[in-house]
């Protein structure tokens, strides 16, 4: 018996990190940004479905974090990009963090992640009219 899963994302950081990136890259105090870049670009990938969130990356996309819902203590976002693209930190329970950098439309993951969370981890993300 097989649980359904639901993908409300799936695919890489936001293109116009690694096109702003790219054309710093010429100054030699931003070639590391744009590295970072075309890493995130080949080998990150995010996938956000109604039961998790699972981040593949790592060298070669060789490394997975599963994480689910209940795990979620708190959620902080910055936007980048002029707001069209932003990174998440999601804080677990046990204190460990995930970075999701260069999210694609990342108020709306944000709402959609904040609507599964509990209560408490909604209000300590800053929700206003936190539901259960």
């Amino acid at each position: 018996m097989a649980i359904n899963e639901e993908a409300y994302y799936e695919g890489g950081p936001h293109i116009g990190d690694l096109i702003i990136n790219f054309l710093l890259g010429f100054t030699i105090i931003c070639i590391p940004l744009s590295v970072g870049a075309i890493v995130r670009a080949l080998w990150v990938r995010y996938r956000i479905t109604n039961r998790r969130i699972s981040v593949t990356g790592g060298w070669m996309g060789r490394d997975r974090s599963d994480i689910i819902y209940s795990e979620i203590a708190k959620i902080v976002t910055v936007p980048r990009g002029l707001g069209a693209w932003g990174d998440m930190v999601i804080t677990l329970k046990d204190g460990s963090r995930l970075e999701l950098r260069s999210v694609p439309n990342f108020r709306e993951v944000y709402d959609y992640i904040n609507d599964k969370l509990s209560t408490r981890a909604q209000q300590a993300s800053g929700a206003v009219g936190a539901k259960s």
